[in-house]
């Protein structure tokens, strides 16, 4: 975390996936305004910037994948101190009658599956050297579903559960766990997707940013199996 103008998360390996998306950006620019080093990952690549910064491609659908990206790195710097989860996807449009297999299938991969195989992978790590945070990006839909998104919704809840699964199995290695919910989030994908809204109600992406690097920095070391909301002006 910063504060005033000094960094304390200095040579602290933060994982970050989704790494390139809207909200990804703004999260690998503030951990490493942080101090931290990033390393990024995303289905479609990316660039690196200084060094401590790289990048990799992975698709987190299966577990090899997984711990492929966290073998790379700790082969570069040794160890993975905290793990940000950002990957996601929205689906929507019919009602539960309605949904396909499909579509089901496809939320929970995107949205619970890939945060089962990462934590997977980065728990051994994390576990050996007796420390580690872990936090992941959920949904405001996790605790209040709306028409026509149940199997985003139902997916974001499953991570909910799973987050705070691994928060209680971890407290012997000092190893935290949260999840973060955000309302509408002002990306330029949803602004694309939502031209007629009031960005002015949704939620900024460096306030989210500003919220993980506060939840893995030393200041959060007792939050841990905690569900937070960021709603923004949607309340």
């Amino acid at each position: 975390m910063v504060i005033g103008g000094m960094s304390e998360m200095q040579n602290q390996v933060v994982l970050i996936t989704g790494a390139t998306g809207g909200l990804g950006s703004a999260v690998s620019a503030a951990f490493l305004r942080a101090g931290a080093r990033v390393a990024g990952v995303s289905r479609s690549g990316g660039t690196s910037s200084g060094e401590n910064h790289f990048h990799m491609e992975a698709d987190l659908s299966t577990l090899d994948a997984a711990r492929n990206a966290v073998a790379m790195v700790t082969a570069k710097w040794g160890r993975v101190d905290a793990l940000v989860h950002l990957v996601g996807g929205f689906a929507g449009g019919a009602t539960v009658a309605d949904t396909d297999d499909a579509t089901f299938d496809r939320m929970f991969d995107m949205n619970l599956r890939s945060a089962f195989h990462i934590v997977r992978a980065v728990l051994p790590g994390m576990r050996a050297q007796g420390s580690g945070c872990i936090v992941a990006i959920g949904s405001r839909a996790a605790l209040e579903p709306s028409k026509g998104a149940a199997a985003y919704s139902a997916s974001k809840a499953a991570l909910v559960s799973l987050v705070r699964t691994i928060a209680l199995e971890n407290t012997d290695r000092n190893i935290t766990a949260n999840v973060v919910l955000p309302g509408t989030m002002d990306t330029p994908q949803n602004r694309t997707a939502m031209p007629n809204a009031d960005f002015t109600k949704w939620v900024p992406t460096e306030q989210v940013a500003k919220l993980l690097v506060y939840l893995i920095s030393d200041e959060a070391s007792a939050v841990s199996g905690a569900v937070i909301p960021i709603y923004g002006g949607d309340l």
